[in-house]
């Protein structure tokens, strides 16, 4: 019978027990209703309806690294030969920049100033590469800082600037048009100060890629162009990227994807379509793209060759693309390290000014 006793003394508690896991188990499901319809819901709302929102996701120029950069002393984070300026656009946006020289000027001899630089640029015997960044950070990242190290390892000039609302360039409104027309101007000055005494030549990384084939594309209609173009990790429009990255992918599920994401963006003229404005620029396209790229996926860059190649006739010659094994772990942002890219740049150079002179 005692058991009957202790039995009696111990239900109680199990059904308070029961109750409370009743009541928890109820709280949890509500918790995780709310989280959904916020997360699956609201958010998609207010993205597709706001504009602020959909530029600070796709440009992330509020992502400041490296923190506390000096720009004024790029020598601070392990580069040599280089100088700070700024240029003022048509625009009056003032933009940051780092020019840098080729290894073969650097020497203890030279005095480094605004007026050496300018005269290296006015009489420049090697290419001159312009380097057009991805989305966040600015020009002084450190994965940016290795591929600069590539060019003056070879022995090029290099102009790296960021655009508006990135690193110390104004805080001017961002859109397509905004960063394209300041990278429009800065292959413009460019062009001019070298002044046809070597070959321009222009690289895009990630959003840069796209920056970059829509300034090409105007200033080809300007009969503007560069001896070459790097696209570095490209995607072929923003709305196939979308729809690819990664972040995106716990809301593609949802049968209203592209009006709540994708529109929106195209609402707003954020298109960044390098399918369509490769097809105008006239200079050779080179394209560099890993397979293990998650940010960019790379078929995405195939796409762009492809279509790309095919809008100039399929001259494999004026339209490459270079692959890159998943093995080596290179990914979006490291195909600076890849050991064959100094020599696949400089076969680059080479065809291109050869082409360019004939």
């Amino acid at each position: 019978m005692q058991w009957i006793y202790l039995l009696a003394g111990f239900v109680p508690f199990v059904i308070l027990d029961i109750w409370y896991m009743g009541i928890a188990a109820l709280w949890t499901i509500k918790i995780i209703i709310i989280t959904y319809i916020i997360i699956f819901g609201i958010c998609p709302f207010i993205f597709h309806y706001s504009y602020s929102f959909q530029r600070k996701i796709l440009f992330l120029n509020f992502v400041h690294w490296p923190p506390s950069l000096d720009f004024e002393r790029p020598e601070s984070i392990g580069l040599e030969g280089v100088r700070n300026f700024y240029l003022h656009t048509d625009e009056n946006v003032k933009i940051g920049a780092w020019q840098m020289l080729p290894r073969s000027l650097l020497n203890d001899s030279t005095i480094l100033n605004d007026e050496y630089f300018e005269a290296t640029l006015a009489n420049a015997s090697k290419p001159v590469f312009l380097y057009m960044h991805g989305n966040s950070g600015n020009r002084g990242s450190s994965h940016r800082i290795e591929l600069y190290k590539v060019f003056q390892d070879l022995d090029y000039h290099l102009i790296a600037f960021d655009y508006r609302s990135y690193g110390d360039s104004d805080p001017a409104e961002l859109s397509e048009l905004g960063v394209v027309t300041d990278s429009k101007y800065v292959v413009r000055w460019l062009m001019n100060k070298v002044n046809n005494s070597a070959p321009v030549f222009v690289w895009g990384h990630s959003l840069g890629t796209g920056v970059s084939c829509h300034a090409l594309d105007l200033l080809a209609a300007e009969n503007i162009h560069p001896a070459g173009l790097f696209l570095e990790s490209p995607f072929n429009n923003i709305a196939d990227e979308l729809r690819c990255h990664p972040f995106a992918q716990i809301f593609r599920h949802l049968p209203w994807f592209d009006w709540i994401i994708v529109q929106p963006f195209y609402g707003n003229n954020l298109r960044f379509e390098s399918d369509k404005h490769s097809a105008n620029i006239k200079c050779p396209i080179m394209i560099l793209h890993a397979e293990d790229d998650s940010v960019v996926p790379f078929n995405l860059g195939e796409k762009l060759y492809e279509d790309t190649l095919k809008s100039h006739g399929n001259d494999t010659e004026q339209v490459q693309m270079v692959r890159i094994n998943a093995s080596l772990e290179l990914g979006h942002k490291y195909i600076c390290r890849y050991k064959p890219l100094p020599s696949i740049i400089q076969n680059f150079v080479l065809q291109s000014v050869k082409n360019q002179v004939q």
